[in-house]
């Protein structure tokens, strides 16, 4: 077996890489722009008088990097070629990921916020594989910003569990128009403040735990009954993670996203892509905090005797590097089997896996930026050095994202054999 990468993925990075020189560094560092990602990066990035959102010259220049990137052609790149992408695989996402990860902080990939010059849209998968012909008219505008589709499945009393949604939708006719009527309440609605569509899941039809009887709707934003109730201040921010509630929301038939009863395919389409490039963007983060690490061990000197020399700085440093060697191998096989099966047989078969490396990936990176920050002392504790900021965020990622409980929950019903082939 050949587990080199392929030349012309080797070739690919390296273009990107001359691209990040060439436009997207100099817009990094025009007008104090590097204020968003130095010591002062917090407080650059969030408008605290305005409940701790996004500051909209943050949000600005991420639009500014994404239309360079999207000129350039490197934006669309996992986006179906009818839609001007190059229908890039899963595996060669994992690749990049981890590759701009490693490179540190910088407005070529921000591992906060999603941000990155080579886009992660699973939104637009979801459009492109359940949505009607009108629906799939959305994909460009979401790639450009037209639309903003945030994604409404986590609740208050549920977190993770999505099958015991409250949240539910019942048929009804308004004005002799045929449509549904939705209450209930979501958490971590990302992106709300500047979205025109919620992505809603509600419970159609079944009992609370059944996978079937879950519908997804395209709620607009502005929608009579839609309401952000407080924006979460968090670990990492500024935040734009609110808490929204849905009281007596009226939609038509033509809201309805994919088929009744089967929303939970888009969800999993949703989380299967998010997580395993999430994975790799995590490892690649590890990787910074460890060649870092290394890098000053070997540099600095105190009492004459440069810190690389102690054993107590090596070994850490040498099990993190062989985790991430191991974690690398796991990502890579696990992406490019993903790009040989569709959702239901992923979800089936693989997302064991897709676990195992999302949660390990997280752990690892907070592991390697404690690690960091330890080596580097005094600096590492300072905001002058990244590792802080990783830290934060991929701890939250072990809270929140699809959290490591829930990923070894999957891990282990796989494992000891009530989830997986033949269990759905």
């Amino acid at each position: 077996m050949d587990f080199s990468l392929p030349a012309d993925l080797v070739a690919y990075l390296g273009e990107l890489d001359r691209f990040i020189e060439r436009e997207i560094k100099p817009l990094e560092e025009a007008d104090d722009n590097i204020r968003f990602f130095d010591h002062r990066r917090e407080w650059a990035r969030t408008d605290f008088e305005n409940g701790g959102l996004p500051r909209h010259e943050w949000e600005q220049l991420l639009r500014k990097a994404k239309d360079l990137a999207d000129a350039a052609g490197h934006l669309r790149f996992p986006v179906p070629k009818q839609y001007g992408g190059k229908d890039g695989s899963n595996l060669w996402m994992a690749v990049i990921r981890e590759h701009f990860a490693a490179k540190g902080l910088g407005l070529h990939n921000d591992l906060q916020n999603e941000h990155s010059i080579v886009g992660n849209f699973p939104v637009v998968t979801m459009l492109d594989r359940y949505g009607r012909d009108d629906q799939k008219a959305m994909i460009d505008g979401s790639i450009k910003g037209k639309y903003r589709i945030t994604f409404g499945l986590t609740e208050p009393h549920h977190g993770s569990d999505a099958t015991h949604m409250e949240t539910r939708a019942v048929p009804a006719v308004r004005d002799n128009v045929k449509g549904w009527i939705i209450n209930g309440e979501k958490m971590w609605t990302t992106g709300m403040h500047v979205a025109t569509h919620c992505a809603l899941f509600a419970r159609t039809s079944g009992n609370d735990g059944d996978a079937r009887g879950i519908t997804c709707f395209l709620v607009p934003a502005k929608s009579h009954g839609v309401k952000v109730e407080e924006y979460m201040w968090t670990f990492n921010m500024p935040t734009d993670h609110p808490r929204v509630s849905f009281t007596d929301v009226f939609v038509p038939e033509d809201a309805q996203f994919g088929e009744v009863g089967r929303g939970l395919s888009l969800a999993q389409c949703f989380v299967h892509q998010n997580r395993i490039r999430q994975a790799a963007s995590s490892l690649g983060a590890a990787v910074y905090c460890i060649n870092e690490s290394v890098k000053y061990a070997r540099e600095r000197k105190p009492f004459g005797k440069a810190l690389a020399e102690n054993q107590a700085i090596q070994f850490p440093l040498v099990e993190l590097a062989t985790q991430a060697e191991m974690l690398r191998l796991l990502i890579r096989k696990t992406a490019w089997e993903m790009d040989q099966l569709n959702e239901e047989q992923i979800e089936r078969t693989l997302s064991d896996r897709v676990s195992m490396c999302n949660y390990w990936a997280n752990r690892l990176c907070c592991e390697s930026a404690d690690r960091a920050m330890q080596v580097h002392g005094g600096m590492g504790y300072s905001r002058h050095k990244p590792f802080e900021h990783i830290y934060r965020h991929h701890r939250r990622y072990r809270i929140t994202e699809g959290s490591e409980e829930i990923q070894m929950r999957k891990v282990a019903g796989f494992l000891f054999g009530y989830m997986g082939p033949g269990k759905h």
